[in-house]
């Protein structure tokens, strides 16, 4: 039988100056103890140890050449971390911030994350140190060029299969993906996010947006009430921010939050047309971060240095990256009424921030199963790829809908406490746990 202090503490032995993995997976295991406890077959097979070390990790070197003709060094990674239902699947990340302990943390997300799409996948994550900021498109190149070299050696179109994230767009998947086929030889779907005109599915830049609205949707079904007539507050203003914004207003809702490095624009008459999503494409390709021109072009109010949960609105989605929104966010937030709060990056709530809004009740959905939709569309790019076929838009936008649907009913099950409360943050870790332990049990150690 586990004890969550002692298995912990005993993984924070194990994985020192890592306090995003510790985070991560005590949020799972404090879920899932009981589940496991109760099984005589997960305690007999070591789940919990099995199932929080990855498979595999790979850290290596990245020299590539400036402009100015000098070598600059990176270190690139790639996580391997499960793969007992399918290959391992998940995005590369080019940010300062990357380190092998915030990948880790991002690997063993994915892993239940891609668990509860239903989709073949197992869990990854990679990437480098590299800050894309102010680099040249010719810098992209030779660096996205060098880190493939390596990369090349560990992935495959059945083995590993990576994909976009933060400072890895489709420009930068292009670059890598050309550097694999002169390396390898083959024209595979080894990575996705790819552009439409070589085996890249339609919507997967807006895809993780999309998908959170229509997970947020059915949460708002789920408690009698609508999506439509709420003001909503977002944080960032990536792909991410924007397929949020798009479908949002499509269902009804008033987005009046976005936000940068900067601060954050306030837009009373919300951020919902054609011409505003357009022009926070254009902040976004100008590679320097900052939301304040938006506030100038579209009469809107800019708020420097701060955060948006401060806005009185019904609805929260933190969508920039994790740990941005604090206990004292959260606190914020109720105080002004929020209704229901939506991570939609990945772990975009402190700990103490999410513990502090299930204790007021208030419906929260964790990203492993509300930023499901990036990887589901990934997944079904895959489907696309292997067939040497391309969906239309409709399919491809009713199979996310369906798979957001599925993800919302799968927390609803194994969530429902007693007095009725959905703790989404449970029934999302019980739900992609169950798949992932009870196909490692299946196959054997």
């Amino acid at each position: 039988m586990y004890k969550f202090e002692d298995f912990i503490a005993e993984l924070q032995r194990r994985n020192p100056g890592e306090p995003e993995f510790i985070q991560a997976a005590s949020e799972v295991i404090e879920s899932i103890i009981d589940v496991v406890n109760d099984n005589p077959a997960y305690v007999a097979g070591k789940i919990l140890e099995r199932i929080t070390e990855p498979d595999r990790t790979f850290i290596f070197k990245v020299e590539w050449e400036d402009d100015n003709g000098d070598v600059q060094v990176n270190r690139g990674y790639r996580v391997q971390f499960n793969n007992a239902i399918g290959p391992y699947k998940g995005g590369i990340r080019f940010h300062p911030s990357v380190t092998l302990g915030s990948l880790k943390f991002l690997a063993f997300e994915q892993t239940f994350k891609n668990s509860l799409t239903t989709l073949p996948m197992g869990g990854g994550k990679g990437g480098s140190d590299f800050n894309p900021r102010g680099k040249s498109n010719n810098e992209m190149l030779r660096f996205c060029r060098s880190y493939m070299t390596e990369l090349q050696k560990y992935i495959g179109p059945e083995t590993d299969i990576p994909a976009g994230d933060i400072g890895v767009g489709a420009r930068e998947v292009g670059y890598m993906y050309g550097q694999y086929k002169r390396l390898k030889v083959e024209n595979t779907g080894v990575l996705t996010g790819k552009g439409r005109k070589w085996g890249g599915s339609i919507y997967r830049p807006e895809a993780t947006g999309f998908g959170t609205m229509y997970f947020a949707n059915e949460m708002t079904q789920a408690h009698g009430d609508t999506l439509k007539g709420k003001t909503v507050a977002i944080s960032g203003f990536g792909n991410v921010a924007w397929g949020a914004v798009m479908k949002a207003s499509e269902l009804g809702a008033k987005v009046v939050t976005i936000s940068g490095p900067d601060g954050y624009i306030y837009d009373a008459n919300g951020i919902n047309t054609p011409e505003k999503w357009d022009y926070m494409v254009q902040l976004r390709s100008s590679n320097n971060d900052v939301v304040a021109p938006y506030a100038t072009k579209f009469g809107a109010k800019f708020i420097p240095n701060r955060k948006p949960w401060e806005v009185a609105v019904d609805m929260a989605f933190p969508c920039a990256i994790q740990n941005e929104l604090s206990l004292e966010d959260a606190k914020a937030l109720v105080a002004n009424g929020v209704k229901y709060v939506i991570e939609t990056s990945n772990m975009g709530c402190q700990a103490d921030a999410m513990s502090y809004l299930i204790e007021q009740k208030i419906p929260f959905g964790p990203g492993k199963a509300a930023n499901a939709g990036g990887v589901a569309v990934s997944g079904l790019e895959m489907t696309q790829n292997a067939m040497k076929l391309s969906w239309t838009a409709e399919e491809v936008d009713e199979k996310l809908h369906e798979i957001m649907k599925n993800i919302h009913s799968a927390c609803v099950a194994e969530g429902t406490s007693k007095d009725g409360y959905i703790n989404y943050v449970k029934g999302a870790n019980i739900a992609g746990f169950k798949k992932v332990a009870d196909a490692m049990i299946e196959q054997g150690y």
